[in-house]
C-alpha cells in the first residue's frame, strides 16, 4: 500500500510539473467519458419513456385487428378489411378462459360540435372493460355503464384534448355535442394522458358505448379490432393461443386457410419498439466511444514526449540502480493517472449536463450507476493500454546512450 501511495505521488508530481499539458492531454478522455455517458443516457431514457408509454396502453393488453384487404392486386394493411362482429366478442366473453376482458372497438372520424365550436378527431364505440383493459381513469363526471351499451344510449366521455376545444375553462360534464348531427350527453372527463413516444395525442378522442356508435353513427354491424387483456402476464402467450382458436372458429376457417385477423400482445409491442431502442444506444454509445479512443492516443502522443523530454532523467535512475519495470511502472501510472482523472471529470461533468438537460429541455437522459462504473474502468484501461507503448519505449532505453542524450 505504501508503494502504491509513493508511485502516486510520484505520478501526480510528475503530471504538476505541466499542469496545462496534463490538462489537454485528459481533455480527449474528459470529452469521450461524458459523451458515452450522454449518449447511452439520452438512449436509455428513451427507452424507458417508450415502455412507460406501451405500459400507459393498458395491463396485459392483446389487440386484434381484423383482416387486410386486397382490391385488384393492392393489398392493404391490418384492419383495412373489417370482418368483426359484436358475435366474435360475445364468443370470446363466453369461451375463453384466459382472458380478464374483452371489449369491441368501432372506430370512425368526424367532426363533432359543442357549444358553438367544432373539431375533428376520432370516435371509439366501446364497451365498459375498454376502460379497465386501456387503464382509462376519469377525471370528472363518471363512465357509461353495461346498461348504456345494451340500450345505445347516445352518452359520450371526452378526451382533455377535445374538451379543452369545445369547451374551454369550462366544465363539459352534462354538456351537449352532435356528431354527424346525432346529439351526444358529456357524462364524463378522461384523465390526462399527454402524447405518446410516437407524439400522438392520447387525450384526442371521444369515448361512446358501442352499440351507438356501430348503429348511429355507422349504421353498419362490423366492428374495427377487438382489445382484450389477458389474466395474467405469463399467460400472454396462450390467451393469445387461445383467442385466435376461438375467432378461427367464428369465422368457420378450416386448419390451412390462412386467418383473417392479427394479433398482437403487449410484449411483442413492447419488444420491437425495446430493439430498435437498444440499437440505437448502442450505435450512439459506439459513435460516443470513438472519441475516448482518440483521447488515448492523445495520451500516447503526449507521454511519448514526455519520455524524450525525460532521457537523462532515465539514464539517471538506471545508471544508479534502477530496473526496467520500475521506469516501465513509473511511466505508465502517469499515463493511468491522466486517464483516470480524465474519466472522472468527465463522469462529473455528464452528471451535470444530465441533471441540466433534464430540468431545463423536454429530453429526458436516465443515468445508470453500470454505464458510470463501466466508464471508469474504461478510461482506465485506455490509460494502461496507450500507456504501455511509451513506457515500454522508455524502460528499454540505453543507459549509456540516454546520459549522453542532450
Amino acid at each position: 500500500m505504501k508503494q502504491f501511495s509513493n508511485l502516486l505521488r510520484v505520478a501526480l508530481k510528475s503530471i504538476g510539473k505541466n499542469r496545462m499539458r496534463s490538462l489537454l492531454t485528459s481533455l480527449g478522455i474528459i470529452i469521450g467519458v461524458s459523451a458515452v455517458i450522454i449518449m447511452v443516457a439520452i438512449g436509455e431514457g428513451s427507452q424507458y419513456q417508450i415502455e412507460q408509454n406501451i405500459n400507459a396502453l393498458g395491463t396485459n393488453l392483446i389487440i386484434i385487428f381484423a383482416g387486410s384487404s386486397s382490391t385488384r392486386g393492392v393489398r392493404g394493411g391490418a384492419g383495412s378489411l373489417e370482418t368483426f362482429t359484436l358475435d366474435d366478442v360475445d364468443k370470446l366473453k363466453k369461451e375463453a378462459t384466459l382472458i380478464d376482458a374483452v371489449s369491441p372497438i368501432a372506430r370512425l372520424n368526424s367532426q363533432i360540435i359543442g357549444d358553438g365550436a367544432n373539431w375533428f378527431t376520432s370516435i371509439y364505440g366501446v364497451s365498459t372493460d375498454y376502460f379497465r383493459i386501456r387503464n382509462w381513469e376519469i377525471e370528472d363526471g363518471e363512465f357509461f355503464t353495461d346498461k348504456d351499451v345494451t340500450l345505445g344510449r347516445k352518452v359520450a366521455i371526452l378526451g382533455k384534448t377535445v374538451a379543452d376545444q369545445l369547451f374551454p375553462n369550462q366544465d363539459p360534464i352534462g354538456k351537449r355535442i352532435r356528431i354527424r348531427n346525432i346529439p351526444f350527453d358529456v357524462i364524463g372527463l378522461l384523465k390526462e394522458k399527454g402524447r405518446n413516444s410516437m407524439g400522438q395525442d392520447q387525450d384526442d378522442l371521444v369515448l361512446a358505448p358501442t352499440t351507438t356508435v356501430l348503429y348511429r353513427l355507422k349504421g353498419d354491424r362490423r366492428i374495427n379490432m377487438i382489445n382484450a387483456s389477458a389474466i395474467s402476464t405469463d399467460r400472454m402467450d396462450a390467451a393469445q393461443a387461445e383467442i385466435s382458436s376461438i375467432l378461427r372458429e367464428s369465422h368457420r376457417l378450416v386448419a390451412e386457410q390462412e386467418a383473417d385477423f392479427t394479433i398482437r400482445t403487449q410484449s411483442e409491442i413492447t419488444e420491437a419498439v425495446t430493439e430498435t431502442s437498444r440499437t440505437m444506444t448502442l450505435l450512439l454509445g459506439a459513435i460516443a466511444a470513438v472519441s475516448l479512443i482518440v483521447g488515448g492516443i492523445g495520451i500516447m502522443n503526449i507521454m511519448l514526449v514526455s519520455v524524450t523530454e525525460r532521457t537523462r532523467e532515465i539514464g539517471i535512475r538506471l545508471s544508479v540502480g534502477a530496473r526496467e519495470s520500475d521506469i516501465m511502472v513509473q511511466f505508465l501510472s502517469e499515463a493511468v493517472v491522466l486517464s483516470v482523472s480524465g474519466g472522472i471529470i468527465g463522469i462529473l461533468l455528464a452528471l451535470a449536463a444530465g441533471l441540466a438537460l433534464n430540468q431545463f429541455t423536454n429530453l429526458f437522459l436516465l443515468i445508470k450507476p453500470a454505464i458510470i462504473i463501466i466508464s471508469f474502468v474504461f478510461s482506465g484501461a485506455i490509460g494502461i493500454f496507450f500507456g504501455f507503448y511509451p513506457a515500454r519505449k522508455a524502460a528499454h532505453l540505453n543507459p549509456i546512450d540516454a546520459l549522453r542524450y542532450e
